[in-house]
């Protein structure tokens, strides 16, 4: 980790603003923007400043290069859905046709911004860890704030695990990891760490996800809030999330209960947040961005956003770099054109081609980023009991996730009634439900199965799992600041 960009604690007052204050608006709370740089000795003297160091996590983790966009663009122009353009190194045409390498701003920039967040989460926890510090704020809110700061480290842990490291299915997380770095860094001290082994960091990340869960409010004051801050939802269905990495079926099962203890649709959230599919995917994602189907996302406002190629809306409509591959999941006949999900797409008359409008089509990109939805857990869901025999609980929820955009297409009995047809249907269903949003890379490693080939201005070869370039190489910033990593 390049520890240089942390010489300096910033406090940020940003649209991840104060969770006290319930009466503001909520554009007042989102225009909230004053970064402030303080010193080490004062960043815990004062709740506002506390809860800027906290505001300073969530807001890099909206790093450009991280869950601002760029990164859900990489993830899935890996897998076969889409097809590049523009063969432009600067808008993740190295991610697209699986040559990046340990030099490659897109690595570079992706590492640098998941060990900051990190860093940031470590600084939080360090620090009211300190019965002092924590006197400061009060307990109660203390170990909420820490439950949000492992939150955001494990879901950080997470991403860069399945990025950089080998799919845990392949030898049961013995493969080389990450660096795990679990204090508070401000000098470039301890720059030299060894890596653990996938496993390790895979036993950290739901460490940090049981405790958060423990210690995250149920709900928040307004909608706003509860999209933008973790709560103790969140943690469980980031959860579904991580043992759907290592197969863990079981695991899958019952955290997805938590949030879906229905036997069958309509499936919702019961305590807290009561999550549920939204009528109109559409809306839910472009328009109301704040409903109770969104777990997590990013927002921005006219003050804080991301233009030209730092925006995932620029790179996929407003400048054309990608359109859907035909061959891809947009050619399946489980996309109907009767399909609401349709409308998540343009056609240009010029060329028949179809780009993906999910994030916007043009300045200033204002469409929050989805990083967890309740589709996505019900699809989670739905795969874990595909794979443990439940055929039943597996189809309705699949069903329900499918029906709400096209009620009149039917999955076949040959489908229905197999565990082998449902996780195939299920699979293809997520690249539907979740285009764009950053899961088609994962969900092909964590299966180990090979990316295919694609086709375009520059075709892009088939990668296999035993492939060197399978995962994305460590950061060469780290290669030569750490003399422990290999």
């Amino acid at each position: 980790m390049k520890t240089k960009n942390i010489l300096k604690i910033v406090c940020f007052v940003s649209v991840f603003s104060t969770l006290q204050f319930t009466s503001c608006s909520e554009s007042e709370y989102l225009d909230r923007v004053s970064p402030t740089e303080l010193s080490d000795a004062d960043i815990f003297s004062t709740p506002a400043r506390i809860e800027g160091l906290v505001n300073g996590i969530y807001a890099a983790l909206k790093d450009a290069n991280f869950y601002g966009g760029r990164l859900l663009m990489f993830l899935d122009a890996g897998g076969e859905d889409f097809i590049n353009t523009t063969v432009n190194s600067f808008t993740g045409f190295e991610a697209w046709a699986h040559t990046v390498n340990s030099g490659s701003a897109d690595v570079i920039n992706v590492w640098s911004a998941g060990y900051t967040t990190i860093n940031n989460a470590n600084i939080v926890i360090d620090g009211l860890s300190d019965p002092e510090n924590a006197a400061v704020v009060g307990d109660q809110l203390a170990a909420q704030y820490i439950a949000e700061a492992k939150f955001l480290r494990a879901l950080s842990y997470y991403t860069m695990i399945t990025l950089f490291a080998r799919p845990y299915i392949d030898d049961n997380g013995a493969s080389p990891g990450l660096p795990l770095r679990l204090q508070a860094e401000t000098s470039t001290e301890n720059n030299d760490l060894a890596r653990s082994t996938v496993a390790e960091v895979y036993q950290q990340i739901i460490q940090d996800l049981d405790e958060a869960e423990s210690d995250l409010p149920d709900n928040y004051a307004n909608a706003l809030l509860n999209t933008t801050r973790a709560h103790s939802s969140t943690a469980i269905a980031l959860k579904t999330r991580v043992y759907l990495s290592q197969a863990n079926w079981p695991r899958v099962i019952a955290e997805a209960q938590k949030i879906v203890p229905q036997a069958s649709a309509p499936f919702s959230t019961t305590f807290g947040v009561q999550h549920a599919l939204q009528a109109d995917p559409v809306s839910a994602i472009m328009i109301d961005m704040t409903t109770t189907e969104s777990i997590l996302s990013m927002p921005f406002t006219n003050l804080d956003y991301y233009s030209g190629q730092n925006a995932i809306g620029y790179m996929y409509d407003q400048n054309a770099e990608y359109y859907l591959n035909p061959a891809g999941i947009f050619g399946d006949s489980q996309w109907a054109e009767t399909d609401a999900r349709r409308g998540f797409l343009r056609l240009n008359a010029n060329n028949g081609r179809s780009f993906l409008t999910k994030f916007g089509n043009q300045s200033p990109y204002l469409i929050y980023i989805p990083v967890i939805r309740y589709s996505e857990v019900l699809l989670n869901y739905a795969e874990a009991a595909a794979e443990t025999g439940d055929v039943t609980m597996a189809a309705s929820l699949l069903n329900a996730v499918h029906a709400r955009s096209d009620e009149s297409y039917t999955f076949s009995n040959e489908v229905l009634s197999n565990s082998t047809g449902l996780v195939d249907a299920i699979l293809k269903e997520r690249r539907i439900e979740l285009l764009g949003e950053g899961f088609r890379s994962n969900d092909i490693r964590r299966r180990l199965q090979t990316f295919p080939a694609k086709s375009g201005p520059t075709p892009a070869q088939a990668v296999a799992p035993s492939a060197s370039n399978y995962i994305w190489p460590i950061s060469n910033n780290e290669l030569v600041t750490n003399a422990l990593i290999n």
